[in-house]
């Protein structure tokens, strides 16, 4: 959004000089402003005072092929295990194959997530890949 600072300052009720001020780092907006401010932009108020955005990225350790294949494995195992008729029920329907998938994938993205957490935590940083 490419506005001028005079826009700006209308759309905030605030000076152009107030505004100015607030460019130039010899004033500080107060909280209202600055929740003006994050809205006009479509912003994070923490984006305005730190840059900061809204999501923030960890970086997890890659797993190895032996660890992929455990833990499909266990998606099989666990998948296996729940195929009774009893336990493969929504509402007391039966789950059709989609929903099955669905819940495959679910089950396998987080042991998947899980194995990455743990293998971060517990590997010592020497042994860290950079």
């Amino acid at each position: 959004m490419r506005l001028t600072q005079m826009e700006v300052a209308n759309k905030l009720g605030i000076s152009n000089g107030t505004l100015s001020g607030y460019e130039r780092n010899y004033r500080d907006p107060d909280t209202e402003t600055l929740k003006k401010l994050a809205d006009l932009y479509e912003v994070s108020v923490d984006y305005l005072l730190n840059g900061k955005t809204e999501t923030t990225s960890i970086s997890l350790p890659d797993l190895s092929p032996k660890e992929e294949r455990d833990i499909a494995h266990e998606v099989e195992k666990l998948m296996s295990g729940l195929e009774s008729d009893e336990s493969m029920t929504f509402y007391g329907e039966p789950m059709d194959e989609e929903s099955k998938e669905l819940l495959r994938i679910s089950l396998e993205n987080s042991l998947t997530l899980a194995k990455k957490m743990a293998k971060q935590k517990f590997t010592p940083k020497k042994y860290r890949k950079k």
